[in-house]
């Protein structure tokens, strides 16, 4: 393994270092959970709802469901996007992102607390920069957690059904480098690129990637291991755990339903950032 990094970064990352992340909650009255996610240039709206009814596989057994949707918006990308609704189709990428986000959920979620209900999370991308199914990950944690808490005040449920906190991470080697939390044009030219989704108390619920130019050492693959294990725990600080012990000062604002916001100032976030990595 090189020890010279010979590769640097243009937004002057050190190698194992995070983009800044800020948080803005409530971009949707109608959601019961949402959140304007941001991470580098990287920004993901999503939105959590639950309706009644679940897929006719599970009718009649009392449990509940969880599925997601995840969509690139026309300008989120250099090259306009089109939509689905004007091609006509269904874009192969975006399906797979989607399941991706929804089989991640279900290992954390107790749906027979449910019942018979169906929770759809919303991943709109609204400009891509790398990072954007890891980012929809850890976004739609966040909603689904905001979620939650008014779904027990209203006393729609009558206890938590996320079992676990998790979030996600790109790594990737670059130049022969490990680099976590890659944007588009460190993507672009990775020899390897992983994305890690991983819970709070260390456990794996998956990770894809693998080698696209060269192969990979066992030994490079253990500090990419590594370098995703250390970058999850910084963001379940700066959004996770943070978010919901209130360990930063949280602001307090009343939407037009009278309903009270929490928005978490973007200063501390960045200032978090900043000093903890």
């Amino acid at each position: 393994m090189n020890t010279t990094f010979t590769y640097k970064r243009k937004d002057g990352r050190t190698p194992n270092q995070l983009r800044q992340v800020s948080l803005s909650y409530g971009i949707y009255e109608s959601a019961a959970g949402s959140i304007l996610f941001e991470m580098g240039k990287t920004k993901i709206i999503c939105a959590v709802s639950l309706q009644n009814g679940v897929p006719q596989f599970l009718r009649g057994k009392g449990a509940g469901w969880l599925t997601a949707e995840y969509a690139l918006l026309p300008m989120s990308t250099t090259t306009r996007t089109q939509r689905e609704s004007s091609t006509g189709k269904k874009d192969g990428r975006s399906i797979e992102i989607a399941r991706f986000i929804g089989r991640c959920f279900r290992t954390i979620a107790d749906l027979s607390i449910l019942g018979e209900r169906t929770i759809t999370i919303d991943c709109d991308v609204l400009q891509a920069d790398g990072g954007t199914r890891t980012a929809s990950i850890t976004a739609a944690y966040l909603a689904l957690a905001k979620a939650q808490d008014k779904w027990l005040k209203a006393r729609i449920i009558d206890k938590p059904f996320i079992t676990e906190t998790i979030a996600a991470l790109s790594v990737g080697i670059v130049n022969d480098r490990a680099l976590l939390d890659l944007n588009y044009e460190e993507d672009s030219i990775a020899s390897a690129d992983f994305n890690f989704v991983l819970t709070e108390s260390g456990k794996v619920i998956e990770m894809q990637g693998g080698a696209e130019s060269a192969p990979i050492s066992w030994e490079q693959f253990e500090e990419i291991r590594r370098m995703a294990c250390d970058g999850v725990a910084n963001l379940f600080t700066l959004c996770g755990m943070s978010v919901r012990e209130k360990k930063i000062p949280v602001q307090q604002s009343t939407s037009s339903s009278g309903e009270r916001e929490e928005r978490i100032p973007l200063f501390s976030l960045k200032n978090r950032q900043n000093t903890s990595l």
